[in-house]
């Protein structure tokens, strides 16, 4: 049964994909807890009174516990969406000390940080006498976890990747619980950061093997990720939803 009274928390959300997610969730009359490392959140959203800004260092694992538990509690999210994550290059042929900080700092962020809030939302959820119903989690994995990506952002496939497993372990074992999981795998995205890219190859190279000539734009994405959250295909748990203007189909 579909939720019309959501309360989501959102990770990533100051820009692209996540701000437009925390979007179209307060359209549809939600609360929206949202974070961000260090940037300000736009007026757009803070004008919402359903929206409250956080700001997170995902990257700090040590310090997250004692933040993300606190949210939970007084916030009390029945939807947890992790969409915050980095992009960051690793060359092979680059000195190992470098490859290696990349590899440690993008799984720490893109898949340490949301396993560990996934664990403090599942143990919220699920802890005795808990009246849990509808709950529901959102990876926002990438087309990179099923079809690779180059070998300077191989962590961020890895990482991705390893999004969509653990969403499927999560799946399996706690959808009969309450709580059910979904990954969505976005391809390549018209965020503002992602235009520095097709300025620089050309809208021809970006679009090359998609089935669209435009570039999927956040708003659709968004859409989709919104639909899942209010709880209405709760059979789909464990599923990957791809998005990507048709560059990679099962």
């Amino acid at each position: 049964m579909a939720e019309h009274n959501r309360s989501v928390f959102l990770t990533g959300c100051s820009r692209g994909i996540g701000l437009e997610i925390a979007r179209e969730c307060l359209r549809k009359g939600w609360k929206v807890i949202g974070t961000a490392r260090k940037s300000d959140f736009p007026d757009v959203l803070k004008k919402q009174s359903r929206f409250k800004g956080i700001h997170l260092d995902l990257s700090d694992l040590s310090r997250l516990k004692e933040e993300i538990l606190q949210i939970l509690d007084q916030e009390k999210p029945d939807v947890l969406i992790n969409n915050a994550g980095i992009f960051v290059d690793a060359d092979h042929a680059g000195p190992d000390d470098h490859w290696l900080e990349v590899w440690d700092q993008t799984m720490n962020i893109n898949l340490k940080a949301p396993a560990l809030l996934c664990k403090w939302f599942l143990n919220f959820h699920t802890k005795p006498n808990s009246q849990t119903s509808g709950a529901s989690i959102i990876n926002i994995a990438s087309r990179a976890s099923y079809r690779g990506d180059t070998q300077e952002y191989a962590a961020y496939a890895a990482s991705k990747a390893g999004l969509v497993g653990l969403t499927k372990s999560i799946a399996r074992d706690y959808s009969k619980r309450g709580v059910v999981a979904y990954s969505v795998a976005p391809g390549f995205i018209e965020t503002d950061m992602a235009k520095d890219a097709v300025n620089l190859l050309g809208k021809d190279h970006v679009t090359a093997g998609s089935a669209f000539d435009e570039i999927t734009q956040p708003d659709e994405v968004a859409k989709l990720v919104a639909f899942l959250a209010e709880g209405s295909i709760p059979h789909a748990s464990g599923q990957t939803f791809h998005i990507n203007g048709g560059s990679y189909m099962i």
